[in-house]
């Protein structure tokens, strides 16, 4: 700590933090100055340069066929692919490379593919397993291939497409990898983990210099893939594709999602790890992310011994992707692990914003650039609970939404026990204390974000707890998380006043119904005059940006899932629609009851464990 630097002391008690958030937390004030002034690590850009050609060849020879397309060509002194704005209307223009990753980092040296313990590497080289039926694009993301793989909407109408997405081909000049990671899974060492069912089929360098790693999810076995199939389903590739792009939209740092297929190919799942086999069929999410190195890419290192390998890969993370951090600082790896303490911290607080608990937060589905991956069983929170558990598996409620900040906290501590090997004493003891820090980051973050779902400008002392209150006031009446917030975007002030809530306001009218609403809304309306040079429709403005109308919840995926296991795809679509414009309202969702109470049909839902 700088000599002479003020500390704080914080109180947050938010029943939606946890019951272990309530601890009065010392930090030094200045720290946490200092560390908000990081820029958020969501874009790293680089120069872009011409993509090299692997030298692999087909010896490496795997179930998938090699799509042969040309190479694409850069122009240095322009600083962007030679094709400019344009997008690409055939893949034959088109092309991915694995060189970045495998000219650095060790592949490893048993090519045939077979589950197996696997030392020394950090990608073993496998290929996509085709489907032996016929595959149906279900959905592709406009955005994702324009904005981001330069392909024209078009090319994904073609059948080298369809192939490339499903895994049937792979692109000339790249090598399909799986990733060797470990991880903590529900507070335990899993050991060797790994892609058990993702291939990594390249990294594509778009027009604006950005590098984006492509990844097949349900393409086939890998080394990794342990008792599993390698497959994924329909039902759980569906809503990772809806979610990842919905958390885009809603401003939250996640994977992205480029296209969904689905075969015909039978896929055996006991969708609630009951003992009840069913069929399903098998589909692939293209995703697409900068990096998927996780916490448990360095565990796996640690936990193995393999500390020049550890070195070699921190290296390489914090060159590519770290742009902050000088690789050749001496204390690059306490810097490192400053920026991701930070990041963690901010993502968090993003979810809990909109009401979303990931599920399933073990070390292996934490990313080290903190963006949300590895979408699951997770959920949108529907009525307000800070215990609510979208996994049916997870008994002890490790990742109740309320727990998902302490969570990260141990993550971080994970993460910290694997960098420790390369520390110093004075380097631990630094980390140790940037850990300390997280809570407040955390707490900082969240009331930022609350403050702003409810309108307030400025500091006020009583904000904590205006926040709390409305909080447990849902909570009490299980008001809807999302709709609740949103409502009061749209309310008037007279209207609060009077204490007549409109019946189309329907989730704070379930609030009003609570002995200490009006004392609540006193209280709110009172902080709300404090706000300068405001005005009413400014604020409402103001909140209706922030507060979505449109979260994906259960059930709206549900139906969607319900309908394309009879290849409807309609509601896919509407939902994608929908979810790209969040905060604005949309008469063909009015119509689909999406900013409506939870249909009876649904609210004993439930979201299967099994993918």
């Amino acid at each position: 700590m700088l000599r002479g630097a003020r500390r704080t002391v914080l109180n947050f008690p938010s029943p939606f933090l946890g019951e272990n958030w309530t601890q009065r937390i010392k930090f030094p004030f200045c720290c946490l100055i200092w560390r908000l002034q990081f820029p958020p690590l969501l874009l790293l850009g680089v120069t872009c340069h011409a993509v090299v050609g692997s030298l692999w060849r087909p010896s490496l020879q795997g179930n998938a066929n090699l799509l042969h397309l040309s190479r694409n060509r850069s122009n240095p002194e322009q600083g962007y692919c030679e094709r400019g704005a344009r997008l690409v209307s055939s893949l034959d223009f088109w092309t991915l490379s694995s060189e970045n990753l495998i000219a650095v980092l060790p592949t490893d040296p048993v090519k045939e593919n077979y589950v197996r313990k696997v030392k020394n590497c950090v990608f073993s080289i496998a290929f996509p397993t085709p489907f032996q039926s016929r595959v149906r694009l279900v959905a592709v993301s406009k955005e994702v291939l324009e904005d981001i793989l330069d392909l024209d909407l078009s090319v994904s109408e073609t059948d080298d497409f369809i192939q490339l997405v499903s895994g049937g081909k792979i692109v000339f000049g790249s090598i399909p990898l799986a990733h060797r990671y470990g991880g903590h899974q529900f507070g335990i060492w899993a050991d060797q983990l790994g892609d058990g069912r993702a291939h990594l089929i390249g990294i594509y360098m778009n027009r604006q210099g950005e590098k984006w790693e492509l990844q097949l999810k349900g393409s086939g076995k890998t080394p990794y893939s342990r008792n599993g199939d390698g497959r994924a389903i329909l039902r759980s590739s569906l809503r990772e594709f809806l979610c990842s792009e919905a958390m885009h939209y809603l401003g939250i740092p996640t994977s992205r999602a480029a296209s969904l297929v689905v075969s015909d190919d039978v896929v055996w799942r006991d969708q609630f790890y009951n003992g009840n086999l069913a069929k399903e069929r098998g589909a692939v999410v293209l995703r697409v992310a900068k990096s998927w190195f996780r916490i448990g890419s360095l565990e796996i290192l640690t936990h193995s011994g393999e500390l020049d390998l550890l070195r070699m890969l921190l290296d390489f993370i914090i060159q590519e992707y770290f742009p902050l951090v000088d690789v050749k600082e001496p204390n690059r790896y306490v810097d490192f692990f400053s920026i991701v303490v930070f990041e963690t911290a901010q993502l968090i607080a993003l979810w809990m914003s909109v009401g979303f608990a990931h599920g399933v937060c073990n070390t292996d589905n934490f990313s080290l650039l903190s963006i949300t991956i590895d979408y699951g069983p997770f959920g949108f929170m529907e009525a307000y609970n800070p215990d609510f558990v979208p996994n049916t598996s997870d008994d002890e409620r490790r990742y109740k939404i309320g727990n998902q900040a302490n969570i990260g906290m141990f993550n971080l501590n994970k993460l910290l026990q694997a960098l420790n090997p390369l520390l110093n004493p004075r380097q631990k003891q630094l980390a140790t204390q940037i850990l300390k820090e997280y809570p407040v980051l955390y707490y900082t973050r969240f009331r930022e974000l609350f403050k702003a779902k409810l309108g307030l400008l400025g500091k006020s002392e009583g904000d904590d707890d205006l926040i709390a209150f409305l909080l447990h006031l849902m909570e009490k009446t299980e008001a809807d998380f999302t709709m609740t917030f949103r409502q009061l975007s749209e309310i008037t002030q007279s209207q609060l006043q009077e204490l007549v809530i409109p019946q189309e306001f329907w989730a704070l009218k379930m609030i009003s119904k609570h002995k200490l609403f009006p004392a609540w809304v006193s209280q709110y309306l009172s902080r709300l005059k404090s706000n300068i040079s405001d005005s009413d429709s400014e604020r409402r403005k103001r909140m209706t940006a922030v507060n979505p109308r449109y979260v994906l919840k259960n059930w709206m995926a549900e139906s969607a899932v319900q309908k394309a296991e009879r290849n409807d795809f309609s509601e896919v679509h509407l939902l994608q629609q929908v979810l790209r414009h969040p905060f604005q309202k949309h008469s063909a969702a009015e119509r689909a009851g999406y900013s409506s109470p939870t249909p009876s049909w649904a609210r004993d839902l439930r979201v299967s464990c099994s993918s």
